[in-house]
């Protein structure tokens, strides 16, 4: 061993008087008493490294007294030895306490005071990951929606696509279901108080209306007899989940005044229209496209239901409770993460807007399902070895860009900037041990159907504010990303 490599020295860790108390299941508070010795001896290495560059009147550079720089220093060394204990004492309790966080200690660093004498004590709170014994997972038996896209279904697709191309055209009498309405909305509390409005929204009439925080039935008759310049007014029930917490399971009044009426004309398929479709070169071209879009939302569905029974399987015995404020924070995750699978399936934006609305009115339950799954996926993943690879992240980008018509390094820019590329490991370590599960499982195929729309989902919240945020986001891909 060489002169240099004997003289490296390991640093000395920071010796703690921890108390650590299980408040909850996630939850603990810590109490950390830092003996007077360790304040001394990081007093001692701060001045040492101050010394050689110390200057004090009357005194070269390095041959002030000790004591001297001390006394000259000390708000400065206070505050770096302060910040330093800190820093070293929290990596220290994690280490010994063989605590795992999943947030930051919510700590007051500045009501954390340096004593002249005696011990240094702090305490804090955190979020761990809870502690349980692994549920049974291997050979579980699942139903699985089983389906061939058959010809119906590509021409049922077509012609919704070419409804959305559809040009708009005047109509008079009453809406009927699928006409496009333009409307002013008013949503009313029990006193007569305005809770927020809309102006000039345009509203697909369809059974349900679906709003940010509530959902109204029979949106379509409500309009059946409504003629242009006329007001309708609805009770909705807002949902329990509300950003609002006042009105959570209230009744507001919706008043909706009809502007104007359009029909749309379904186009015919032209070449210009295969053309602005995807360049496709003839209509079996474009029937092959849909055919396999929905084969991939066959997909997502039977993954799905596959999902949630794995997961039902999994939390069963799961009841521990999970802290309000982690909910609070994660359930926004969730909705990002529901929002890149479905994109990465190919769901248009109204779709996507649909389930969205939906979640948001149960996100807090859906966000508490969501985490205890996650907690027990991370689990099994540790103890199996499911790793994430450069070439999942690859795979996933290119799914996503081939949906959204993005490219895949804009894709990937655009996930970066918003800070969601840890949603996406998540996302790839819990399918692909969802996929380990389910490898070991029995399937019992099932028939299935796709899911009629029977709801048109606004971007408004009753209460004028959406939980979690002012808008829904309905793509992860803002088209002002840096060009490929």
């Amino acid at each position: 061993m060489s002169d240099e490599a004997a003289a490296v020295v390991e640093p000395q860790s920071i010796t703690l008087d921890v108390n650590v108390e299980e408040t909850s299941t996630c939850q603990r508070k810590v109490t950390v008493s830092i003996p007077r010795e360790e304040i001394d001896r990081y007093h001692e290495e701060a001045v040492g490294d101050l010394m050689p560059t110390a200057l004090l009147p009357g005194f070269r550079p390095g041959r002030a007294p000790r004591k001297l720089v001390g006394n000259r220093f000390k708000t400065e060394l206070n505050d770096q030895i302060r910040s330093k204990l800190l820093n070293d004492a929290l990596s220290r309790v994690t280490e010994q306490e063989k605590l795992a966080p999943i947030s930051e200690p919510d700590l007051d660093v500045a009501a954390v005071i340096l004593p002249d004498e005696g011990p240094m004590t702090f305490e804090f709170t955190i979020e761990v990951r809870p502690e349980f014994e692994l549920p049974e997972w291997k050979g579980l038996k699942i139903d699985r929606p089983s389906r061939d896209i058959s010809d119906e279904d590509v021409a049922e697709a077509l012609a919704n696509l070419l409804r959305e191309r559809g040009r708009l055209v005047p109509a008079k009498g009453s809406p009927q279901p699928g006409d496009l309405i333009v409307a002013n909305l008013k949503f009313t509390d029990a006193a007569g108080e305005l809770l927020s409005h809309a102006e000039e929204v345009e509203i697909v009439v369809r059974p349900k209306l679906s709003l940010a925080d509530a959902e109204l039935a029979g949106f379509d008759a409500l309009l059946a007899k409504a003629k242009a310049g006329e007001t309708v007014t609805a009770e909705v029930t807002v949902s329990d989940e509300a950003a609002v917490e006042a009105m959570r399971g209230q009744t507001a009044t919706m008043s909706l005044e009809l502007l104007d009426l359009k029909r749309f004309e379904t186009p015919e398929l032209t070449p210009a229209l295969l053309g602005e479709l995807g360049e496709f070169e003839s209509a079996d071209a474009l029937n092959e496209a849909i055919r396999k879009q929905l084969e991939s939302q066959l997909n997502w569905h039977q993954r799905k239901q596959v999902r949630h029974q794995v997961s039902s399987s999994l939390t069963a015995s799961a009841t521990w409770d999970l802290p309000p404020d982690l909910l609070r924070r994660q359930s926004q995750r969730e909705l990002e993460r529901s929002i890149l699978e479905l994109r990465r399936s190919g769901f248009d934006d109204d779709s996507i807007r649909r389930y969205v609305n939906d979640l948001r009115q149960s996100v807090m339950a859906s966000t508490a399902r969501a985490l205890k799954e996650h907690f027990i996926l991370e689990k099994i993943a540790e103890a199996e070895k499911v790793a994430d690879t450069a070439g999942d992240y690859d795979g996933e980008i290119r799914a996503i860009a081939a949906q959204s018509g993005e490219s895949p390094r804009r894709v990937r820019a655009s996930l970066e900037r918003r800070g969601l590329m840890d949603v996406l490991r998540n996302q790839i370590i819990e399918r692909k041990t969802v996929d380990l599960i389910t490898s070991q499982a029995t399937f019992n195929d099932v028939p299935f159907e796709f899911p009629k729309p029977d709801a048109e989902a606004i971007d408004h919240a009753v209460c004028g504010i959406a939980a979690g945020e002012d808008e829904i986001p309905t793509t992860p891909v803002p088209h002002e990303s840096p060009a490929d």
